[in-house]
């Protein structure tokens, strides 16, 4: 079977583990939450705004990452995303005091953008027939870094004995990082062999293609910095800043949103006033959809594998251990879900893929709020991996088009469509301290369905014309296998 270029394999496999690694590095903290309670004294707030530290700055990286990546290639910025975010690994490995902890891991939390470089990268090697797969493997085993973390950290600190044990477990991942991103650097190259790595015209901001989509585009951007608004005044709620430090954030906030509105503008203004050839257009539509449907696949998926283990033993009464195996059992899922996602879009078309394992979404969501204290355990554990497998295939499918809308912004698009992925776990969660679970999981699968009738508004992307598939037929390094 055609599945690309030569080398592409290798160069999935390099960049799945890049990706990898960065989630262990993003997640390394979790299995030691209850060690730094104890050993630095902390507070429940505290370690809430330890949590929301280590994922706030994730949302606006993801935008930048992908312009970056776009601009200089993802080679380049995958390797020095995991070298110098090593640095912030190894501070809060060697911190000795709650702010310490806090500021690493406000920078951690930039780690969290690796996901956008590796799918335009992917994209570049693989055939337009089999990308939806490939992404869908890069994203799932990529994702597994940070059941990884839960799993191997622990007894990691364990061997290193002592109660600084999770000092070098946590010093090893950003070891790890730190090699690893020298290594990316020399054994991955952008794009295959005679292939040229397309450069958006302009950088600083997405272009679009008309000005209804340059509209859009600006709406799009609101919730970017609400959800950043949103989390500062929750620092500030957390005692953590000042009244006065929350009023400069909110009104730094302010200025860049307006800055962040002029690059659109300039960006886009004067080949808009030309006018866009019809064979460089494409629809933000697409990406506004795919930006709401992320929002509720990888959103909810964020949001529900937080609670789900207190679920677990609040409804059955299970130990900590028991309804943390179980509640892992949704992110280990990935593994076999997200790649599904992608085949099946690969395979029976990108649209009417999203729309099934949206529609599945929403019936497992609806179903897991059913479960009560009186189901047994088995069907209330088959009915969670099966929500899950339509939220992950869900993701998939979603990454499956993502490559298909504009190939020299990708990146960007990639980018845009990630964040909204955060400020759907944000949202989510903030919605779980207001409502009891099961309301919880209604709400998920009401906004699913809102989402799946956005759905028929999504255009199919096009497949490649004769012309296309008769050049790249014609590409020396590709190969059949």
């Amino acid at each position: 079977m055609n599945t690309g270029h030569k080398g592409n394999i290798k160069t999935l496999g390099f960049t799945t583990l890049a990706f990898f690694i960065t989630f262990v590095v993003w997640f390394n903290m979790a299995p030691f939450m209850t060690t730094l309670k104890k050993q630095f004294s902390l507070t429940n707030d505290e370690i809430a705004l330890l949590a929301v530290a280590n994922v706030t700055l994730t949302i606006p990286a993801r935008i930048l990452i992908g312009m970056l990546v776009d601009r200089f290639g993802p080679r380049r910025v995958f390797s020095s995303l995991l070298m110098i975010l090593s640095i912030p690994c190894f501070t809060f490995a060697l911190s000795n005091t709650f702010t310490q902890l806090m500021v690493s891991r406000i920078f951690l939390a930039l780690i969290g953008a690796g996901f956008v470089i590796g799918i335009r990268l992917v994209s570049e090697w693989f055939t337009e027939k089999n990308v939806g797969f490939a992404e869908g493997i890069y994203g799932g085993w990529g994702n597994f870094g940070s059941a990884a973390a839960a799993m191997t950290l622990p007894a990691l600190a364990i061997l290193f004995g002592g109660e600084d044990g999770w000092r070098y477990a946590i010093g090893l991942t950003g070891l790890i990082s730190l090699i690893y991103g020298i290594l990316f650097l020399r054994l991955v190259k952008d794009t295959p062999d005679g292939v040229s790595f397309k450069k958006p015209k302009k950088s600083g901001a997405l272009e679009v293609t008309s000005y209804r989509d340059l509209i859009g585009l600006m709406l799009m951007s609101i919730p970017l910095f609400g959800i950043l608004i949103f989390q500062s005044f929750r620092l500030w709620d957390l005692d953590f800043i000042t009244f006065q430090i929350m009023l400069i954030i909110i009104l730094s906030l302010v200025v860049l949103f307006f800055y962040n509105l002029s690059k659109i503008w300039n960006v886009n203004k004067e080949h808009l006033k030309k006018g866009v050839p019809e064979n460089e257009k494409y629809s933000f539509k697409q990406v506004a959809i795919l930006n709401f449907a992320y929002f509720c696949t990888f959103g909810s998926e964020l949001a529900v594998v937080s609670m789900l283990p207190q679920f677990f033993e609040e409804t059955f009464a299970l130990g900590v251990a028991q309804a943390g195996i179980i509640a892992g059992s949704f992110a280990f899922m990935n593994l076999m879900s997200r790649p599904s996602g992608g085949w099946f879009s690969d395979k029976f078309g990108r649209k009417k893929t999203l729309m099934i394992f949206l529609a599945g979404l929403a019936v497992g969501y609806i179903a897991m709020a059913l479960i009560g204290s009186s189901w047994p355990i088995w069907f209330a554990v088959l009915v969670t991996i099966g929500c899950s497998f339509f939220v992950q295939a869900g993701e998939g499918a979603v990454y499956a088009m993502v490559p298909t809308i504009k190939k020299p912004v990708t990146g960007q698009i990639s980018g845009m469509v990630g964040a909204y992925g955060n400020i759907g776990a944000v949202v989510f969660l903030t919605i779980f301290t207001m409502v009891n679970p099961s309301v919880f999981f209604i709400i998920i699968g009401l906004t699913a369905i809102v989402c799946f009738f956005c759905i028929f508004f999504l255009d199919e992307p096009q497949r490649a014309t004769a012309k296309e598939k008769i050049k790249k037929a014609q590409t020396k390094d590709a190969v059949s296998y």
